[in-house]
């Protein structure tokens, strides 16, 4: 079967697609079939035009247009059309209902509706629109544009393929003329962001003893949080870490990730104005992929929090596919997707929504019993790798094309 993705994927910095494109590619191709991803490398224009093979996957930076805002959503969205028809696929797997993916859908679908193409056409929603509205950046008109596009998109696709739970039943309700067609298709692991980077050579210097040197954790008990900080409020961290430190002031905290309105640098005045000073909590920025295993090897626990939220409720959290696929203990809010990841008190520790007493108390818990550590964490990578790898997710998507 040939099959074109296409979608603002987006390019991280060495030229590696989104998390959940690349991945389903190329074990489709594994699967022996043919896989060609469409990317307008809006975010590096310097990429445009450029084309490379990955792992047998076929991934093409279109051209992109002279930079004159209508006329080049206009020529962008022609010439992804173009370079999919040319390739005369059996479907074409369009990634997110809005932007760019959502005009190609738009005008294929008219396409297919006048007799001219007979492709096949899904889409990928790996969030809800309406609740990313509250926090983008986008102005009133592009947030009326996107909403308009995703219920649009939903509705005309033949069928959708929905990264959580949530997005499944909120797909489903926007199909009420459809019968069926909207499959479950989570987040999996992948390994090329999760591989061996014992040696050096490969993690760019770190090791676990590094990290804890470079970040003067010593022989703490540390806990690692990872993310983007858009997922709770900043005063949970704050409060987290004053309970913890009352139980075990020896504690430290390693925060990996930036936010995206530098919110790390807001948490930071926040836990020095609490009094959690520099030594007990130490961030270290953004890191490339290959770093972060020294990172989560160097943790004693992790912890995932998740505020009670439209957008939580729906996401899909490929961080905390990472954190336990690399074995380290979890204590997450029990929001969402996170529910599916984990099983409580076997592959982690699930918490009532936003209840930090309870976290607290959790945390503490796993920080004073290795034995329980050890035991989540196995588990934890164990069911990661061989109930969410993508080899298996992609039958799902195997039976959405036929």
């Amino acid at each position: 079967m040939k099959i074109v993705f296409i979608g603002p994927f987006g390019l991280q910095p060495k030229g590696t697609m989104s998390a959940r494109a690349l991945p389903l590619a190329k074990a489709l191709v594994d699967k022996g079939h043919t896989v060609t991803v469409l990317i307008p490398p809006w975010d590096d224009s310097g990429r445009s035009g450029q084309t490379w093979e990955e792992d047998g996957v076929q991934v093409v930076n279109v051209v992109l247009p002279p930079g004159v805002p209508l006329l080049f959503y206009i020529l962008l969205t022609r010439t992804l059309i173009a370079r999919a028809l040319a390739l005369q696929p059996d479907a074409i797997h369009l990634f997110k209902p809005k932007a760019y993916a959502g005009l190609a859908h738009l005008v294929l679908w008219w396409l297919r509706r006048l007799g001219a193409i007979s492709v096949r056409l899904v889409v990928d929603s790996d969030d809800w629109e309406q609740a990313w509205n509250e926090i983008s950046p986008y102005s009133a008109a592009q947030k009326k544009l996107f909403t308009w596009q995703e219920r649009w998109g939903l509705r005309r696709a033949d069928v959708v393929t929905a990264a959580s739970r949530a997005l499944e039943k909120l797909a489903t309700a926007h199909r009420p003329d459809k019968q069926s067609g909207v499959f479950y298709l989570p987040n999996g692991f992948s390994e090329d962001r999760s591989p061996n980077f014992s040696l050096e050579t490969q993690s760019g210097g770190l090791t676990p003893q590094t990290v804890r040197e470079k970040w003067d954790l010593g022989q703490a008990p540390t806990i690692l949080l990872y993310s983007r900080f858009v997922e709770f409020r900043l005063e949970r961290i704050v409060t987290l870490a004053q309970r913890v430190a009352k139980h075990l002031p020896e504690t430290r905290w390693l925060i990996v990730g930036r936010g995206l309105q530098g919110e790390e640098t807001k948490l930071a005045a926040q836990l020095a104005e609490a009094g959690l000073d520099k030594e007990r909590v130490h961030f270290t920025g953004w890191l490339p992929v290959e770093q972060l295993p020294a990172c989560f090897e160097a943790a004693d626990a992790a912890i995932f929090p998740y505020d009670d939220t439209l957008i939580n409720r729906t996401k899909c959290s490929v961080k905390l596919i990472d954190l336990l696929a690399a074995g380290l203990p979890v204590v997450a809010d029990a929001v969402g997707q996170n529910c599916e990841y984990i099983e409580h008190n076997v592959s982690g520790i699930l918490i009532p929504a936003e209840d930090d007493d309870a976290f607290a108390e959790a945390v503490v818990d796993l920080l004073q019993s290795p034995d329980k550590r050890h035991k989540l964490g196995q588990t934890a990578a164990h069911r990661i790798r061989q109930d969410f790898n993508w080899s298996n997710l992609s039958q799902v998507v195997e039976r959405a094309y036929r």
